[in-house]
Formats: C-alpha cells, sequence, structure tokens
C-alpha cells in the first residue's frame, strides 16, 4: 500500500528508506517539494519562502493536537515538556514526621547501641527507658536535585513519506 505523503510511521532501522526521510527537524527545499509543504507548511519551521521542516521527533513522544475532556489544548507543531524537573519543597503536599524519644533519667552505660538518651548522670546513656523524654516533629530537608520523570522507552525512529498519495480532505 502507497503511504499517504506526509504520513509519519515508526521505524526500527536505522536509515530512512527510499521516499521517506527521517523526522529530525530537516530543512527541505519548497521548490522540489511543493506537495509537501501545501501538507506541512511552515509548522515545524523554515522562513516559508524558500524552505520548510520536517517534524522534529528526536527525543519526543508524539501526540495528537487538540483537546480532550478536562485536557490542556495542544496545538499541531507544539513542543512541550522536559526531560527532568526539580522538585521544590513546594511541589509536595505539606506534611511533617513526629517523633518520641525515649529517655532513662539517670544514665547506666556509655555504651549506645541498643541504648537510650540518659537525662542524667556521669553516664550518657541508660540500658532501659524509663519515660518519653520528649516528643517534637522533623524540619524539612531536602536537596532539589532535578527528577527524571520519563516513562521507560525504547528508542525508534520516525520517518515521514516524501512520496505518497496526496491526501484527501474529504
Amino acid at each position: 500500500m502507497e503511504p499517504f505523503l506526509g504520513q509519519i510511521i515508526m521505524f526500527g532501522g536505522n536509515f530512512a528508506p527510499r521516499g521517506w526521510a527521517l523526522c529530525q527537524g530537516q530543512l527541505l527545499p519548497i521548490s522540489s517539494n511543493q506537495a509537501l509543504f501545501s501538507i506541512l507548511g511552515t509548522i515545524y519551521g523554515g522562513d516559508g519562502r524558500t524552505t520548510f521542516a520536517l517534524p522534529d521527533l528526536r527525543g519526543r513522544a508524539p501526540i495528537q493536537q487538540g483537546s480532550g475532556p478536562g485536557l490542556s489544548s495542544i496545538n499541531l507543531g507544539e513542543k512541550a515538556g522536559s526531560e527532568s524537573h526539580t522538585l521544590l519543597v513546594n511541589n509536595l503536599p505539606a506534611h511533617n514526621h513526629g517523633f518520641a524519644l525515649p529517655m532513662k533519667a539517670e544514665g547506666d552505660t556509655d555504651n549506645p547501641a541498643g541504648g537510650f538518651v540518659a537525662g542524667d548522670g556521669t553516664n550518657s546513656f541508660g540500658t532501659v527507658s524509663d519515660s518519653t523524654g520528649g516528643a517534637g516533629t522533623t524540619s524539612n530537608t531536602g536537596g532539589n536535585t532535578a527528577v527524571n520523570h520519563r516513562d521507560p522507552f525504547l528508542g525508534v525512529n520516525f520517518i515521514i513519506a516524501l512520496q505518497g498519495t496526496f491526501p484527501s480532505r474529504s
């Protein structure tokens, strides 16, 4: 079956077959690609006088243009998104972590292993807790490291038909 002119498909090879081009945003001359230019125009770039651009799908996931119920509108040729995002404290729900600190009133050992903080005495730790010495909440923490938010992926080539049947609008 002959493709439609401008049709984009996935291709597992590392080249574009004859009559197709990789979707890498390259500029083409309008003079030798008038039919394809009449379909794409300058949606993906070019000056519209002598050149136009093919879509650039390198590192991008294609998405249907338009808008669905409750979704933002996507324009044909629009590029958006990022590979990673730095989460800030304001991006996280407000929360804290409570804690209780068991204590021994008077220390009976200097060994912290398995012990409890002592409140008094010459030794800093106790072997048996006899009270809850303190309670509190932790403070905010974080390093503002960028987080990758890509879904698992497999790299393939997208190719566009440079030759084929001119698509009918009806």
